[in-house]
C-alpha cells in the first residue's frame, strides 16, 4: 500500500533533501504522490535548475517555486520583493492554491526556529505554511484558489537535543548557530538509510551550495561518508496538527 501523499514547503533549494530527502523519497517509492513548493529564487535561476535536478531524484516531480527573493540574496529573484517582506496575504493564497491543486494528505515544513540556524526565511516560511495549512480548509477563504482542501496532518521538521553530536560542532565550527528541540516534541524519528543514496544524490545536485565554504551542502561534501551518513540517515519530525494520533492517513514513513 502507498504511504500518504506528501506536500514538503520549504525556504530555499536545498532545504527539501537536506530535511526531507529521505521521507520524500520514501513515500515516492512506495507509490505515494509527493511534491515540493520553494518559497524563494526565482523559477529561471541556476538554483532553480538544481532543485529540478535534486526533485527527480527524490521522487517529487517538477519544482513548484513562489519565486520571492532570499532574505540575504536580493538578486535571486529580481523584482520580487524579499518573501519576508512580501504581503502576508499573498504568500498564503499562493500557498493555499498549491496545497488546494496537490489535496496532499501530509504537509512538511520547517519548525519555529527555522531548522537549526534560524534563517529567517525558514521561520517566515514555517508561518506562512502553518496558516495555509488551516486556509486551505476554509472555503471562504481564499476563494479564488481552488476548491477547499483539508490535509491530515502537519509535521515539522527539526532536530532534538540529542541528535547533535555530529551535526552541532560541524555548523557550530563556522559560526552557524545551532537551535534544537527538546527530545519529547519528536513524534516521528524515520530511519531513511534505504534512501541515502538517493537523498545524498539530491544534496549534491544543488551544486552551487557544494561549491561554497559555509553552506551544509558543502561542510557535509567534505566530511568521511561514515559520518556524513551519521547525520544524514536519520530525519526528525514534530507534528502540530493531525486527525488522528497516529496511524492512517497521518503517519510518515517510520
Amino acid at each position: 500500500m502507498p504511504l500518504p501523499s506528501l506536500l514538503g514547503v520549504f525556504a530555499h533549494p536545498d532545504d527539501e533533501a537536506l530535511v526531507a530527502g529521505g521521507v520524500l523519497a520514501a513515500h515516492a517509492d512506495s507509490g505515494a504522490r509527493t511534491a515540493v513548493v520553494t518559497t524563494t529564487w526565482a523559477p529561471d535561476s541556476h538554483r532553480a535548475a538544481e532543485l529540478a535536478d535534486a526533485t527527480a531524484a527524490l521522487g517529487a516531480g517538477k519544482p513548484r517555486m513562489l519565486g520571492y527573493a532570499d532574505h540575504r540574496i536580493p538578486q535571486s529573484a529580481p523584482g520580487r520583493p524579499r518573501l519576508c517582506d512580501a504581503p502576508l496575504d499573498e504568500v498564503i493564497e499562493e500557498l493555499v492554491r498549491h496545497i488546494r491543486q496537490f489535496r496532499p494528505e501530509i504537509v512538511v515544513t520547517h519548525d519555529a526556529y527555522g531548522q537549526l540556524t534560524g534563517h529567517p526565511d525558514h521561520r517566515h516560511t514555517h508561518r506562512v505554511t502553518t496558516l495555509a495549512f488551516t486556509a486551505a480548509g476554509l472555503e471562504d477563504l481564499y476563494p479564488d484558489a481552488g476548491e477547499p482542501w483539508q490535509p491530515a496532518a502537519l509535521y515539522t521538521a527539526t532536530h532534538p537535543h540529542s541528535a547533535l553530536d555530529d551535526l552541532g560542532p560541524l555548523l557550530a565550527g563556522v559560526d552557524k548557530s545551532v537551535l534544537s528541540v527538546p527530545d519529547e516534541m519528536i513524534a516521528a524519528t524515520v530511519d531513511v538509510r534505504p534512501w541515502l543514496d538517493r537523498k545524498w544524490r539530491a544534496i549534491l545536485a544543488h551544486r552551487s551550495e557544494v561549491a561554497k565554504e559555509r553552506p551544509l551542502p558543502a561542510l557535509l561534501s567534505r566530511l568521511p561518508g561514515t559520518t556524513r551518513n551519521r547525520i544524514i540517515g536519520t530525519e526528525y519530525f514534530s507534528r502540530l496538527h493531525s486527525e488522528k494520533s497516529a496511524g492512517g492517513l497521518t503517519q510518515l514513513a517510520v
